[in-house]
């Protein structure tokens, strides 16, 4: 691949001129731009805000590549945010590898890495912060607001808001495979800003997906889908005990050859594992069955990614992190339910989680397509044997055995399964939420009271819970003016 940095054009040179450079990187990287990226790169270059809604694995990452070239070459600072401290450290590095050391920078909260730099990767509350404490006067010139669709995240979505209310000069990228109806955002987006905004959409994967309904158990589930060269196979589980517990479980199964157990050896040659989960997570390994979710330390997290991306692990058993945008290469996505426990009930997944997991399965440029199975619940494939070995006998069928649902079981079928496949995403709802933090940092800039009154009265939120924020919000004033933090 040809080096990014030589083919660009001097600094200040017309965006054309960019956008050449970078369509010829990308084709000689074997990645030709589809239609979608060169409308959304052309809208940048126009100065434009883009909403960017594609599917995953549509390449959106290269129209943020060329939108931080475009501020670069405009001497604009740029700013890629990623929902999760992983996707920053690995963003950051993809970038180093582009740009140069230092041309990039890292920020998450709790680590920073050359942070002054033209281009910040970073979390999206680093942004948040910034945009609460400099407002207008940021000297972002444009933002990446990746996975966009946390907007709607009941704990974190107000990060994702607060950029869009406070960063006004500052040209936006809003991208995500599940955005659903975007025009309220984009009008407010608009008003505020006075710069136009170009949605950008597309319904074409480059790797087409296949849904199937499954009446097997997850074993031989995962097993058919290894002996069809559907591997490697992702595993969505409700938690991360029962992920680990059906690892454990699948290792019995025999998912790898002996060359391929082999193989794995090699490959964990001098990897130290802890004791504990490392001896678990090493024996898992070594039969081809690998474990991913939040709750790992990222050490292991990232032995399992590197070796999946080898090739050596046909199993991966996770939670529902892998919709994040994690980076494991997966040929098929196996949901053990069509339901999850969110923090305070057990219920169907949204149309937006569905398709975040589903998206996963698929690598561009290495898979022809993509697989999304479904497993029945348990005791519906129970009594469908049963009565099955009864055959038609009325006797043997009444006799049949009926295993009981569950308590506290959520229902679905294949139906909901085809409804959800089906369903556009749901529109994204406003989490806007007022906290210490938020009210110390806009008061901490000159026009402190004006802008926070303004931020109160122009949020994302319905007008009675607007009402609501600007109450939260003097009681908050008082109790730091209490504690000597605000005069």
């Amino acid at each position: 691949m040809s080096a990014l940095t030589d083919l660009l054009p001097p600094v200040g040179s017309d965006p054309s001129l960019v956008l050449d450079a970078f369509a010829e990187w990308a084709t000689a990287g074997g990645r030709p731009l589809y239609s979608h990226q060169e409308e959304a790169a052309l809208a940048l270059a126009a100065g434009e805000h883009v909403v960017l809604a594609t599917p995953t694995g549509s390449g959106k990452s290269l129209v943020a590549i060329a939108g931080v070239l475009l501020a670069l070459n405009d001497r604009r600072r740029a700013v890629w945010t990623a929902p999760i401290k992983a996707l920053v450290a690995e963003k950051f590095f993809d970038l180093v590898d582009l740009l140069g050391a230092q041309q990039v920078g890292l920020a998450t909260g709790d680590a920073s890495i050359n942070s002054d730099a033209p281009v910040l990767v970073c979390t999206a509350e680093v942004l948040a912060n910034n945009a609460l404490a400099r407002g207008a006067a940021s000297d972002f010139g444009f933002a990446c607001l990746d996975e966009f669709h946390y907007y709607a995240d009941p704990d974190r979505g107000w990060a994702w808001q607060v950029p869009l209310l406070e960063l006004t000069n500052c040209q936006m990228l809003l991208a995500s495979a599940t955005l659903g109806d975007m025009s309220a955002i984009t009008t407010d987006l608009h008003q505020r800003s006075g710069r136009s905004v170009s949605e950008v959409t597309s319904v074409d994967r480059p790797t087409p997906l296949y849904h199937q309904w499954r009446m097997t158990s997850v074993p031989d589930s995962v097993l058919d889908a290894v002996r069809d060269g559907l591997s490697p196979v992702y595993v969505v589980h409700a938690n991360q005990a029962a992920a680990i517990e059906r690892a454990q479980g699948l290792v019995s199964t025999n998912v790898t050859t002996r060359a391929q157990r082999e193989a794995i050896a090699t490959a964990m040659a001098g990897v130290k594992m802890g004791r504990g989960f490392g001896e678990t997570l090493d024996r898992l390994i070594r039969n081809g069955v690998g474990v991913h979710h939040a709750g790992m330390l990222p050490r292991y997290r990232r032995l399992v990614e590197r070796l999946a991306g080898e090739g050596l692990l046909p199993v991966i058993c996770g939670t529902d992190t892998l919709g994040v945008g994690v980076n494991i290469p997966i040929r098929t996505v196996l949901m053990t339910a069509l339901t999850k426990f969110d923090g305070s009930r057990v219920r169907q997944f949204s149309v937006r989680e569905f398709h975040q997991l589903a998206g996963r399965a698929g690598r561009p440029g290495f898979d022809p397509d993509g697989h999304v199975w479904v497993q029945a619940p348990d005791h519906v494939i129970e009594n469908t044997r049963a009565l099955a070995k009864a055959g038609d006998d009325p006797k043997a069928r009444r006799k049949a055995g009926k295993a009981k649902v569950p308590e506290g079981f959520v229902n679905y079928d294949e139906a909901a399964m085809h409804r959800i496949i089906a369903a556009r995403p749901e529109p994204l709802v406003s989490r806007f939420r007022v906290t210490a933090d938020l009210v110390a940092g806009v008061l901490g800039r000159p026009d402190g009271p004006s802008a926070l009154k303004h931020l109160l009265r122009t949020n994302h939120d319905a007008p009675a819970k607007r009402r609501q924020h600007k109450k939260r919000a003097i009681a908050v004033y008082r109790s730091l003016e209490a504690a000597g933090v605000a005069e």
